[in-house]
């Protein structure tokens, strides 16, 4: 591996740990920054697809829809893999969210086990999401009780 090679890697890395940090803050307008600007992103849960947008604004909006109810949101990146073929790459990593919120009066934590496959373009000397696929592989939820 070289100097180039490992650079990229790491801006790859950087990049999936941005779009979650920035989800963590419900920052969605900054968010999708991170993403082209026509990017596809896909949602799977339970071997359905039930989320399936493209491009930034909507993107934005449907990521604030599905959080609204979300106090607290919370991904913790793991294990990355990616394949860079000069300025395209693709990529797997593991992620384990974590939701807090209310529900009929109720804390609720809702914890997902995810994997993001992703289609990475660098433009303009950055990497940026082309097309994401997120499938939540389990769910835990619990209720908080203090």
């Amino acid at each position: 591996m070289n100097l180039n090679e490992l650079s990229d890697k790491i801006a790859l890395r950087e990049l999936i740990d941005n779009i979650s940090i920035y989800g963590d803050k419900k920052d969605f307008k900054n968010q999708v920054q991170f993403f082209t600007e026509n990017a596809l992103s896909e949602t799977i849960a339970e071997g359905k697809t039930i989320l399936r947008i493209e491009g930034r604004n909507e993107m934005a909006k449907a990521f604030a829809k599905f959080n609204k109810d979300v106090e607290t949101l919370y991904h913790f990146n793991g294990q990355q893999i990616v394949s860079i073929n000069g300025d395209l790459a693709t990529g797997k990593c593991y992620c384990l969210i974590t939701l807090i919120g209310e529900e009929n009066g109720k804390n609720i934590k809702t914890t997902i086990g995810a994997t993001y496959e992703d289609d990475y373009v660098r433009t303009e000397n950055q990497w940026l999401v082309s097309k994401r696929v997120g499938t939540f592989e389990w769910k835990n939820t619990i209720e908080i009780v203090e």
